[in-house]
């Protein structure tokens, strides 16, 4: 086996860590682009050409471990789950062809471009309303935090219209959707893993509720066109569309939320970028693209290798994990010239992998870009001295997965005397 010699420190290396990463990402592209990770079991990759190879060849490097649980659920915890019912796998990203290709295509089917289209103007109104609120708070004078008002609701509302979601079960949806994060991608204790066996349950109970509900009193809805795509001969089982709402009704939010939170620290952070699509809102879709690539809420992604493989002149033997850093391999200097700077103007930028690559390219990508194009348009528009509050780091959660920002705190001129 060819064994690349590692970095310094790589042992050391915590992938759940994601407060700074990018400078020892970059140290791993140049000196070590692929190494075993003997604390976690995982074969660490973090250039762009390897980890796209290693998308696109999904008949080696399957997802089956894409929703695995970092941290296998302790004895208590799996009770809680036994008990309560829970039998979720994946919606799509964990499955495989043929199965994957099967339910992939009854999805699209109805989760594609004219159902986001028919919901434009309730993003227009749900991001005018949240910025209501952001603006209403700032009237205290104090900084806000733009996670907790704007970005962590606006997409679960977004998404929700289209699952036919009632506005009062939010919250609660948004709970359900953060402990599934901290589950698979997390690295909880046994005793933190105690309540969120129970949300999943909870979870678990409340999609099929839905469907229960759906199947008596079918609406102009996600659910509602997966019913009813099965009544018509769809070949997908009741189950399966449990799973795709499983998923759907994490993936459909959470993320977005999280980028909206990071594309934020990422404008405020370079403020002539902000400047610039203040000064021409033509700007914002690329300006979104590259938001995408420099600050994206998705950082790696996982597979397992079903037979040795050589990726990057490194054997990688068969039954491998690997932990793809996608949030490195999007400022890959052999892909992205100057690809730590963000630049809004890039060419290039919409060949960052953070909605994926191949069979598995997120099913959802353009709702979430619809989403961040209206926000950036409407707060551009009305909060343009908008700025982080003075002496605010963000901190982030611990996930291998997803770069979650515990808060993004803001100000802007014309609050309140402070």
């Amino acid at each position: 086996m060819t064994v690349m010699e590692p970095v310094r420190g790589t042992d050391a290396f915590d992938p759940f860590d994601l407060n700074t990463p990018h400078a020892q990402w970059h140290e791993f592209r140049e000196e070590a682009p692929i190494f075993y990770h003997e604390p976690s079991g995982y074969w660490v990759v973090s250039r762009y050409d390897d980890i796209k190879e290693i998308f696109d060849d999904f008949k080696c490097f399957s997802s089956e471990n894409a929703q695995k649980p970092m941290r296998p659920m302790c004895e208590a915890g799996r009770k809680v789950l036994t008990d309560g019912g829970f039998t979720a796998y994946s919606g799509l990203t964990a499955r495989v062809p043929p199965d994957h290709t099967r339910i992939r295509k009854v999805a699209q089917g109805c989760f594609g471009p004219r159902r986001f289209k028919s919901i434009a103007p309730q993003i227009e109104e749900i991001v005018a309303r949240h910025l209501d609120k952001l603006e209403a708070a700032g009237k205290a004078g104090q900084p806000v935090d733009f996670w907790e008002i704007v970005a962590f609701p606006v997409p679960a509302f977004v998404l929700f219209t289209l699952m036919g979601i009632p506005d009062e079960d939010v919250p609660k949806i948004k709970q359900y959707g953060a402990s599934r994060q901290k589950m698979t991608w997390s690295d909880l204790t046994d005793e933190e893993q105690i309540p969120v066996a129970h949300d999943m349950v909870a979870y678990w109970k409340y999609i099929h509720n839905l469907l229960d509900m759906r199947s008596e009193n079918p609406g102009d809805d996600f659910p509602s066109d997966l019913l009813k795509a099965q009544a018509e001969g769809a070949d997908i089982t009741r189950d399966e569309i449990a799973g795709i709402l499983y998923s759907t009704l994490f993936a459909g939010h959470e993320t977005t939320s999280t980028f909206m939170g990071n594309y934020v620290l990422a404008m405020m952070q370079n403020r002539s970028a902000w400047d610039a699509v203040i000064a021409d809102e033509s700007l914002i879709p690329n300006a979104v693209e590259e938001m995408l690539r420099f600050m994206p809420s998705v950082v790696g992604w996982r597979r397992k290798a079903r037979y040795a493989r050589t990726v990057g002149g490194v054997e990688l033997p068969e039954g491998a994990e690997v932990l793809m850093l996608t949030g490195s391999a999007n400022r890959d200097e052999r892909q992205f010239e100057n690809g730590e700077t963000l630049d809004i103007t890039r060419q290039n930028a919409r060949t960052h992998l953070s909605f994926g690559y191949g069979i598995h390219y997120c099913l959802g990508f353009q709702l979430a870009k619809m989403e961040a194009v209206a926000l950036v348009k409407q707060l551009s528009a009305r909060f343009p001295s908008l700025r982080l509050a003075p002496g605010f780091e963000p901190h982030y959660l611990r996930s291998i997965t997803f770069r979650v920002p515990e808060s993004v705190m803001v100000e802007w001129d014309g609050m309140a005397d402070k």
